[in-house]
């Protein structure tokens, strides 16, 4: 091979190196025919480190699709769970809200329920009070006829004997 020639790598080069390589054999030049496969291993070795080097660069586009991959799978199941712990927070409040209605309403009821007895309460009270009132008045009354029918006895009495001391 002359030192400034220029060989051919890929296909081109195979070709050229298989050509050189029958030439040689042909013409009985043994220089040409081992330049010829010489070329030929070298281009064949061109083309396998390409197919390599390609095979690598997929291999590495694959992990990066699937390292992409489970990073967006990732952040969708970050994002579930985000969504998630926000619909349990959100039930929870509105269970709490419920509750304190729940809570309210009922202390309410208690309330009315407990207004409603002191009020009866009072009422009974106050009737008590009437019915005492009532029953002194009359307890009044009597003592008050018979204090009179007393004193109309002792009037009657002294009309009878008026002498007599009583």
């Amino acid at each position: 091979m002359a030192g400034n020639e220029r060989t051919f790598g890929g296909m081109v080069g195979r070709a050229i190196g298989k050509a050189k390589k029958v030439v040689g054999a042909v013409t009985d030049d043994n220089d040409l025919a081992r330049e010829g496969r010489l070329q030929q291993v070298h281009a064949e070795t061109e083309l396998e480190a390409e197919r390599a080097d390609r095979e690598a660069r997929e291999h590495e586009l694959r992990a990066e699709v699937d390292g992409g991959q489970a990073e967006v799978e990732a952040e969708r199941r970050r994002l579930r769970n985000e969504v998630e712990a926000e619909r349990r927070e959100e039930q929870i409040e509105r269970d709490r809200r419920d509750a304190e209605q729940r809570a309210q309403a009922q202390a309410a009821l208690q309330r009315s329920e407990a207004d409603a007895e002191l009020a009866a309460e009072r009422d009974r009270a106050e009737r008590s009070v009437q019915a005492a009132e009532q029953a002194r008045l009359g307890a009044a009354e009597q003592a008050n006829r018979k204090e009179r029918a007393a004193h109309e006895a002792e009037l009657r009495a002294e009309k009878l004997d008026p002498g007599e001391d009583r």
